[in-house]
């Protein structure tokens, strides 16, 4: 049975690029050329990754125009395989070397072009080397597309012997990097040279344009063949100091599926066992990640384990059970960031940024991401530079604690993800510092109507039947409140009847002494009064003690009556018991003392 075909290699087509419009010049007829080219096709994981090293020269006569850019050109059938695309100046610093690549089209070609701007246009007779940089999903077919446990895998890799390019290299070889020294078969064009996991093609010269000759190898490559089919990271920001990221992710071994049933203990017991499967992976985050947790669809995983380092924190992710060829497991990772090393500002203008994606495992692969960005509310202008093409969806609104009419949320996909997409981006947006006072006031407010309920609810009678007996014991306190108060009144009149003879005594003004008697006697008979209409509506209230206030009431009397016979002032010091009682005061607090200060003699 022969291997299935999938043809891959970067087939990169290098045409000059200051042709007044695509497709209008012929590129054969073009005077860039690549005198020599060197591609290292890298099969040691489940990705492939191609590098060819180019050197372009200006072949052009000394009155030709100056070469700004070129072009990159992939065949069509690689086009859905493509997941990063680099282009650098070969011996520069990594940091400031990367081209600006962009696609374009070409008439009358098909597949995807893409033009790349030099740093440095070329001069006739110039030359520059430059590294392109491909990296390729999916690409490595498992053969046999099905294993048992103790079998190995191993995979077939299909492209071309040659560079594919309308002007054909002067020089051209190739490099091919195994992910082990176990191969089954390889195409032998050349008389190719192995070492260990090495293949060595070419070099070959003079091959006429568009050449395409079947490149494959079928070997060993027991490498994670772990896919993220799916994941969805949710950046939600607060300007209270903290950025909350939490990822859910769906994982899949796409390797050769595991025919047959899994044993347990042969898995433990020989270190061969399932040696393509995936018993745990390494998780990088952020240095300052904290709160850190890990979970699935049952709870937390304890297995797991954190290693806090200098620049970054590594997290060993190890799921329930061990990952055979067709297997899914889905879990959740989150952590909390300080905002201050990731949001800046500039009064009213924020900039948030942080990475779309970051480190899972090595050598990732993400078929489909979804980003949301959670911005605080009241978030305005909002604005979203990428490194890379993303594709925008529109914006919604989420809804959590205190939120009136919602926080704002860029959402974000994007398709078939390496590592090599582990790039910042950036959200403008501006935001009114007023708004961040909300919040706390919702607080207050809330508290504010919570006591204020609280306060009407406890006066309000909601009994269905009233009790006779309370109400008429209420009533009854009330009114010996109200006794008590006159009688402290009286008293209070009485010292001010010692008060006037006092002043008498010294001014034997009688006129005085008459006017003070005849305003304090108005008084006390309006007070009287007053107490005898409350003890009548004890008396119909039908309390006893109607008749004990009017024990004490006589007491007063007397002294009263006493003062009069005797012509001293009498001031009386004294709390009647009986009114004490019905006001509830204790018996143990009664002030039961009867002054009576020395009055005229």
């Amino acid at each position: 049975m022969e291997a299935p075909a999938v043809c891959l290699l970067p087939l990169l087509l290098l045409l000059w690029a200051w042709a007044p419009a695509p497709g209008r010049a012929s590129p054969e007829a073009l005077p860039l050329v690549n005198e020599d080219v060197k591609r290292t096709v890298d099969l040691s994981s489940h990705l492939a990754k191609v590098t060819a090293e180019v050197v372009l020269a200006h072949a052009g006569s000394s009155s030709s125009p100056r070469a700004a850019s070129f072009l990159l050109a992939l065949e069509p059938e690689l086009e859905a395989r493509l997941a990063h695309l680099g282009v650098q100046v070969k011996g520069e610093d990594e940091e400031e070397n990367n081209l600006e690549v962009r696609e374009t089209k070409i008439k009358g070609k098909s597949g995807r072009f893409f033009t790349v701007t030099l740093p440095v246009a070329l001069d006739p007779g110039a030359k520059i080397s430059v590294t392109v940089e491909t990296v390729y999903t999916h690409v490595l077919q498992p053969y046999p597309t099905q294993i048992t446990q103790s079998e190995k895998q191993f995979v077939v890799f299909e492209g071309n012997h040659y560079f594919y390019s309308p002007s054909p290299p002067k020089s051209q070889s190739m490099r091919v990097k195994l992910a082990s020294r176990n191969v089954e078969s390889y195409t032998k064009l050349g008389n190719p040279t192995r070492s260990e996991d090495l293949l060595d093609y070419g070099p070959f010269r003079d091959v006429p344009p568009y050449s395409q000759d079947t490149f494959k190898v079928h070997s060993e490559n027991n490498s994670p063949f772990l896919t993220i089919t799916s994941m969805t990271r949710v950046i939600e920001v607060s300007h209270w100091g903290n950025i909350a990221v939490e990822e859910n992710v769906d994982l899949k071994h796409t390797g050769a599926v595991l025919k047959g049933p899994f044993s347990r203990y042969d898995y433990q017991r020989q270190p061969d066992s399932g040696i393509s499967s995936i018993r745990s992976f390494k998780t990088i985050l952020p240095a300052a990640a904290q709160d850190v947790y890990y979970r699935d669809e049952i709870g937390n995983v304890s297995t797991s384990h954190l290693l806090i380092l200098d620049d970054s924190v590594e997290m060993e992710i190890r799921p329930r059970f061990p990952l055979f060829g067709g297997w899914k497991t889905h879990y959740i990772v989150g952590y909390n960031l300080p905002s201050y090393e990731y949001l800046y500002n500039l009064g009213d203008q924020y900039a948030l940024k942080m990475r779309l994606v970051d480190h899972v495992f090595d050598e990732q692969v993400i078929d489909s991401l979804t980003v949301k960005i959670i911005l605080p509310e009241g978030a305005k202008n909002i604005q979203v530079d990428s490194p890379y093409e993303i594709s925008r969806a529109p914006d919604e609104l989420h809804y959590t604690y205190l939120d009136t009419f919602g926080r704002p949320v860029i959402v974000a996909h994007k398709k078939n993800l390496v590592e090599q997409h582990i790039q910042d981006i950036v959200v403008h947006y501006t935001f009114n510092k007023v708004l961040m006072l909300q919040e706390p006031l919702l607080v207050v407010a809330a508290f504010y109507i919570l006591f204020f309920t609280v306060i009407v609810y406890v006066r309000l009678d909601f009994s269905i039947t009233k009790d006779p007996a309370a109400e008429a014991r209420m009533k009854v306190a009330c009114i010996t409140e109200q006794v008590l108060t006159l009688v402290n009144k009286r008293i209070g009149l009485y010292r001010h009847f010692d008060e006037t003879i006092n002043r008498y005594k010294q001014s034997r003004d009688v006129s005085t002494l008459n006017s003070g008697k005849k305003s304090l006697e108005l008084e006390h008979k309006a007070l009287t009064s007053e107490v005898a209409l409350l003890q009548s509506r004890l008396k119909t209230e039908g309390s006893d003690l109607c008749d004990k206030v009017s024990v004490c009431l006589c007491r007063v009397t007397r002294l009263t009556a006493c003062h009069a016979c005797s012509g001293s002032v009498v001031t009386v010091w004294s709390t009647c018991p009986c009114l004490l009682l019905a006001c509830g005061m204790s018996a143990w607090s009664w002030p039961c003392c009867l002054v009576f200060p020395l009055g005229v003699r």
